[in-house]
């Protein structure tokens, strides 16, 4: 009995192994070149998820372990929450411009949930942040496993200015997640959000992502989608031309992108 049973649990660990050594990100020190090229210090973790076996792929391991401020990628699950909260109805409610002039032109008018992504219009989601409450938003931040679910700051949006924290990998978890339609929100609220979150489109692939920006990093996080299953992203760089340097986030993730096929070259 005893050596049944010793089988069975080298059995285990072996299988336990083998899952690990599969689930192991692939370091991929030669996107470096692509970084250097635009100049920049960073991170890239990439979800290949086009195969039976998803594949993660990561520049800069260590970074992409580390947490940041979400910046304005946080309007992905901050959408999610607003629609529950009906802090917003649905993707064609209409917010009017407050008349304040704003430094991005796009902010200077009325607003919807499509604009509101597409412009980074941050002063749409102080409203979804003053209606929901900190409170609310703690409860919706541990629901999702987001980062370190902290919606705490002494000024400022918590989601920029404040505690609120999450790594590339956890980026990429909570996307995956919402691609698959698994998390702990209504089929149709997370369908929205997707929605507005589509940037470019060929005949036969999709990219939905958001921008972020805190002032001293940039982010850009999303997913290819193609017929045969999706393509994850999550790249974070420092921006010490800040303006200058945003374009970078895009210029980057498309090199690395294209190098792996999961987006057509020119």
């Amino acid at each position: 009995m005893q050596s049944i049973f010793n089988v069975l649990i080298a059995a285990a660990l072996s299988v336990s192994a083998h899952s690990q050594a599969q689930d192991a990100p692939q370091l991929r020190p030669d996107w470096g070149a692509i970084f250097k090229k635009n100049h920049a210090q960073g991170t890239i973790v990439v979800l290949d998820a086009r195969t039976k076996t998803p594949v993660t792929l990561v520049y800069n391991d260590e970074r992409a372990n580390k947490r940041y401020s979400p910046a304005s990628t946080y309007k992905i699950p901050h959408t999610l929450f607003a629609l529950d909260a009906g802090a917003v109805r649905d993707e064609f409610e209409v917010f009017p411009w407050d008349g304040v002039k704003r430094s991005f032109a796009a902010h200077n008018q009325d607003q919807n949930l499509r604009s509101a992504m597409r412009n980074s219009a941050i002063w749409v989601y102080e409203i979804f942040a003053q209606k929901i409450g900190e409170d609310q938003a703690r409860q919706y931040l541990k629901k999702l496993n987001y980062g370190n679910a902290d919606p705490s700051t002494a000024k400022g949006n918590y989601w920029v200015d404040g505690n609120l924290a999450i790594s590339a990998y956890e980026q990429i978890s909570f996307l995956k997640r919402l691609y698959q339609n698994d998390l702990p929100f209504s089929v149709e609220h997370q369908r929205i959000v997707k929605d507005i979150m589509v940037v470019e489109a060929g005949h036969d692939w999709i990219i939905r992502a958001k921008t972020g920006w805190e002032g001293r990093y940039g982010w850009w996080v999303g997913w290819v989608e193609w017929s045969n299953g999706a393509v994850f992203f999550a790249l974070n760089i420092d921006t010490p031309k800040r303006l200058e340097d945003l374009e970078k986030r895009e210029l980057i993730t498309r090199a690395v992108l294209k190098s792996i096929h999961a987006l057509p070259a020119p």
